[in-house]
């Protein structure tokens, strides 16, 4: 139940955007530099294995093509964000690097769910309060990712 009262605000906000938005991607990954080939690779790859369409710099950003202006049209054509914040988020947010900009736009949309990762909420806090406030899951709650993930699917997938 807690769940549910945690993502229903963010589901409601995907199904009016879906209402109108049929191309769109269901989430934009947003994450650490240094997480692009273990946790936020493992988070994508569970996601896209139910289904969900991911928006994720790593497959998504052609060689050749401006980095900042595929991850602007990957914000603008997803009807959520999940922002994965391990402590290597929690760096990047400092050094106030490219996903602090993503950050920024999601905080801005209000379809944002944070997901603590080997970290905390408190730990959150201290870095981006804004982002603490909002409600997210911490896998450290679950048996798994994978139960973390299929939570997530839940709440963007419309079928």
């Amino acid at each position: 139940m807690r769940e549910y009262q945690t993502l229903n605000p963010v589901h409601e906000q995907v199904v009016r955007i879906a209402q109108t938005d049929t191309d769109g991607r269901d989430l934009f990954l947003c994450h650490a530099w240094d997480d692009r080939n273990g946790d936020a690779l493992e988070f994508y790859n569970l996601l896209t294995a139910l289904d969900v369409k991911v928006w994720f710099s790593e497959k998504d950003v052609p060689l050749g093509t401006p980095l900042m202006r595929q991850i602007d049209k990957g914000l603008k054509n997803s009807r959520a964000g999940i922002v994965l914040v391990t402590p290597a988020m929690l760096k990047s947010l400092n050094a106030e690097g490219i996903a602090d900009k993503e950050l920024s736009v999601l905080l801005g949309s209000g379809r944002v769910i944070p997901i603590a990762h080997r970290t905390t909420f408190d730990e959150m806090r201290d870095v981006s309060p804004m982002l603490a406030s909002h409600s997210g899951l911490t896998t450290a709650d679950y048996a798994s990712l994978e139960d973390v993930v299929a939570m997530i699917a839940d709440t963007v997938l419309l079928d």
